[in-house]
């Protein structure tokens, strides 16, 4: 299994760093353009759809096409895990349908310095098995755009 990690701080208060990654609203608003996602359905564990916040149990039907290229790859996610202190946070997302046979996405938020740190970790396995798992590691290179836009849009978004 690989792990690809980024962290940044975000002159905002924890409070609303974490409201603002609590609903389906923020994760639209930081998923690149050049992902082209489409938010199919959100259900909540209770079965309401499009729930204000992601609580454990909501599963995230999306599907994204890169960069507009080949067909639409479904992803669907599952909120496995969601807790908070005063001043710290964290959720973690499970892919249950797309394009990784693994995915593990820990979203940790701690009060820091007058704003937030905001730190992605994510553990996954890509497709193609043996041969998957030797280029592992080098699928960060594509991540990290991925992830320094998301971060940068945070900033964007929740800095004044």
């Amino acid at each position: 299994m690989s792990t690809y990690r980024r962290r940044t701080h975000v002159d905002a208060p924890f409070e609303e760093v974490w409201s603002f990654h609590s609903r389906q609203s923020g994760l639209e608003s930081v998923t690149p353009a050049f992902m082209n996602l489409r938010i199919e359905r959100v259900v909540g564990p209770d079965g309401e759809l499009d729930p204000e916040v992601l609580e454990p149990g909501t599963r995230l039907e999306m599907s994204v096409r890169p960069f507009g290229v080949g067909p639409r790859q479904p992803w669907t996610a599952l909120i496995r895990e969601r807790a908070r202190g005063d001043d710290q946070g964290y959720f973690v997302d499970t892919m249950e349908e797309g394009p990784f046979p693994r995915w593990r996405h820990t979203h940790r938020f701690r009060a820091e310095d007058g704003g937030t740190l905001v730190q992605d970790e994510v553990q996954y396995r890509l497709p193609g098995g043996a041969v998957g798992r030797v280029l592992g590691p080098f699928a960060q290179v594509g991540f990290e755009p991925m992830f320094r836009d998301r971060h940068r849009r945070t900033r964007a978004l929740l800095e004044e």
